[in-house]
């Protein structure tokens, strides 16, 4: 599962809390796996910070309040922060060999009697997404498997790379949705004790 901690739009002491909030995280669940972080102009603080976990933190989706005095501007009337947690889309296309089912099959052409007479055309199905890819070019059929696999490694990093590129404008549409109000969580103080 992959998190996105964002101040959204809102100001240094927000940020503050996304940095409280991943350290606290970080404390209550030990798998997380910072994916990327941006830091903000004041040292210590992040306007967002994207992580991994094998936990299931969808309960933690939407608003996280920070109650405290400012610790920037002490005179500073507003006492409530917030923080947006949002779920980021994971799409996996990793080809596994158990993924994958292998088809020989007679093909034609130039190859003489060999490939009449030989199951050396291969086909490779990725299951998980359907993908079909042959390969007939070769005389053998260890290179028109291997053929195959190089064909079907370059689709699937072809659809990581545009997931990736999805996963990135999800995290920055997410990133401007900060709602203030009915919390998910909530913390009070500057020692960011948990409140609910």
């Amino acid at each position: 599962m992959i998190i996105q901690l964002s101040s959204g739009q809102g100001p240094t002491e927000c940020e503050l809390a996304v940095s409280k909030l991943l350290k606290s995280l970080q404390k209550e669940y030990t798998d997380i796996e910072i994916l990327s972080q941006h830091s903000s102009k004041t040292e210590g603080c992040f306007t967002s910070v994207m992580f991994r976990t094998n936990q299931d933190l969808s309960d933690l989706e939407g608003t996280v309040q920070w109650i405290c005095t400012s610790p920037y501007r002490p005179h500073h009337k507003r006492k409530n922060w917030f923080v947006d947690v949002s779920i980021i889309p994971e799409e996996e296309t990793v080809c596994k060999d158990q993924d994958v089912r292998f088809e020989r099959f007679h093909c034609g052409g130039k190859g003489g009697q060999n490939v009449n007479k030989v199951e050396t055309g291969v086909r490779l199905i990725h299951i998980p997404t359907g993908i079909t890819v042959t390969s007939t070019s070769e005389r053998s059929q260890a290179l028109n498997r291997k053929d195959a696999l190089d064909k079907l490694n370059e689709i699937l990093k072809e659809r990581e790379d545009a997931a990736k590129q999805k996963q990135t404008n999800s995290a920055w549409r997410e990133h401007n949705r900060l709602v203030r109000g009915n919390p998910v969580r909530c913390y009070k103080g500057i020692e960011f004790k948990r409140m609910r």
